[in-house]
């Protein structure tokens, strides 16, 4: 069977009311990361060509992905095909894929605390430009969490942060490309509101 990561995010105004339904449901809490992530691409541009993404991550441990299309297409999910594996050290993992002919194309940072709640995960993800809950499981369970913590489903984005992130870049002429706290301090809090009506699957 094919290794696929089915997932929805939410946009979240009130974050301390949603970890606190969370936590009603009876949900684990796995604690909070600081996420950094390096995009890597090569000289032809051959993964985002492909709709690939290569992906090395360090909280805290180091672990490479690799992301694609998935077979079984679902307009009502976000469904990926996805490979992932713990490596030993950052660093070397880095050197790797770099003497493979791979190089870093974007740095993007995230504070995330996880959840469990039965077979599925729910993510609050703090990105520089914005807070996200991303739940990830299987179909029937991510839409009875989404029900149950009243998230109303047409709500649901089904894009990744790099897209969401272009789009803010594009409409506010940013000079950058590395999502990082530090990048958008200068930027001040962005009004996630512009964006939703087009992030949103509907």
């Amino acid at each position: 069977m094919e290794p696929v990561e089915i997932e929805v995010k939410f946009h979240i105004g009130d974050v301390g009311g949603l970890r606190r339904a969370i936590e009603a449901l009876g949900a684990e809490d796995r604690g909070e990361v600081f996420e950094t992530n390096i995009r890597y691409e090569d000289a032809d541009d051959t993964l985002v060509r492909n709709r690939s993404l290569l992906r090395l991550r360090q909280d805290n441990a180091a672990i490479l992905t690799y992301k694609s299309d998935a077979e079984d297409a679902d307009p009502q999910y976000k469904v990926r095909r996805e490979l992932e594996v713990t490596v030993s050290d950052f660093e070397t993992m880095h050197q790797i894929l770099t003497a493979l002919g791979f190089h870093k194309e974007q740095i993007y940072e995230k504070r995330r605390r996880t959840y469990k709640l039965g077979g599925a995960e729910l993510c609050l993800d703090a990105m520089p430009f914005g807070e996200f809950l991303e739940i990830e499981g299987p179909k029937p369970a991510i839409r009875s969490i989404a029900d149950k913590l009243g998230l109303p489903w047409e709500n649901r984005i089904l894009t990744n942060y790099l897209s969401i992130f272009m789009r803010i870049r594009e409409d506010l002429g940013l000079g950058f490309t590395d999502i990082t706290f530090d990048n958008f301090r200068a930027v001040g809090p962005v009004d996630m509101s512009r964006y939703l009506d087009k992030l949103t699957a509907g």
